[in-house]
């Protein structure tokens, strides 16, 4: 388990558009359809990482916490799924049933909106606001599968109550921490 911090993409940046297959509905969803009215967390996670597995129920929580208030939450896995066959589609599917999310799991096949973003790790965290602009990018908290801190979501939690009250970005935004992304080896992948 390989611990791969965030890039950090520059505050301020334009949310980078896209359209992806929504692994539940079977139907290809665009960021302007997901939006939210104030705000829109994009989180890049998959399947089978042991730093998404635990957060998963705050992730949950979250999106039908804030989704009242006009935010909304967009996941997307962008793994290689030919040698991570456990974050293929029909089992991104079985997943988002499984842990109950609210929100889109979207499937990067190409993995060309993971490059957009400058994601590197799963979970990766941006919080954009009404306009599309980078608020937020980081930890979701600082818990981590083994160092038995509360997984709280208190630092995306934090970002969100801001950007709802008109507020600056937090000053200390610290990088998420997870699984390096599954980047495709492209010569094994020559004819598929």
């Amino acid at each position: 388990m390989a611990q791969t911090a965030s890039n950090m993409l520059p505050l301020g940046t334009k949310a980078p558009d896209f359209r992806l297959l929504d692994t539940v509905s079977g139907k290809k969803r665009s960021l302007d359809a997901c939006k939210g009215l104030k705000g829109t967390v994009i989180m890049f996670i998959c399947n089978h990482c042991p730093y998404v597995k635990h957060v998963n129920a705050r992730l949950s929580k979250l999106a039908k916490e804030y989704k009242s208030k006009g935010i909304e939450f967009i996941a997307i896995s962008s793994n290689d799924v030919v040698s991570y066959p456990q974050d293929g589609p029909d089992l991104m599917k079985k997943n988002a049933i499984d842990e109950g999310f609210i929100f889109p799991y979207l499937y990067d096949q190409t993995q060309s909106i993971a490059k957009a973003y400058s994601a590197a790790c799963t979970p990766d965290f941006y919080l954009f606001d009404a306009n599309l602009e980078l608020f937020y990018r980081g930890q979701l908290d600082s818990s981590r599968p083994s160092n038995e801190i509360p997984v709280t979501g208190e630092d995306l939690s934090n970002a969100l109550n801001l950007l709802l009250n008109n507020q600056q970005p937090p000053q200390d935004q610290k990088p998420s921490l997870g699984c390096n992304i599954k980047w495709r080896n492209e010569n094994k992948h020559v004819g598929q």
